[in-house]
């Protein structure tokens, strides 16, 4: 939500922090989220989750297939050495170090 939110190319952030050879996905019940805020909300949440939708489709981002809560298999994801980038604060401090995060609302940074 970020992306829209402070308007980032998320993309050419990851290529600027990111020295080294990655991947991106999504988890599907981020995707299932996204799909919630767009039915159930109302004006610039709804707006966001739209555009975060249309860049992962045009951008073709593979989607893993996830069940029970995202938190939880993001959680899990980090244990195995998974860069998962977060604006969440509750999820930051249950992750993994290294993560990827949002500073000054315009650059991706690797939190060590």
């Amino acid at each position: 939500m970020a992306l829209a939110q402070f308007k980032i190319d998320l993309f050419a952030e990851l290529e600027n922090c990111c020295d080294f050879n990655y991947k991106c996905y999504i988890l599907s019940g981020t995707i299932d989220e996204l799909n919630k805020i767009i039915k159930e909300q109302r004006g610039k949440y709804k707006v966001a989750a739209k555009l975060v939708l249309a860049v992962i489709k045009a951008k073709k981002v593979p989607i893993l297939k996830s069940s029970g809560d995202v938190d939880d298999l993001l959680v899990t994801y980090s244990k195995k050495n998974y860069l998962i980038l977060t604006q969440d604060i509750a999820l930051k401090k249950r992750l993994s170090k290294p993560y990827l995060t949002i500073r000054q609302k315009k650059k991706v940074i690797v939190v060590r």
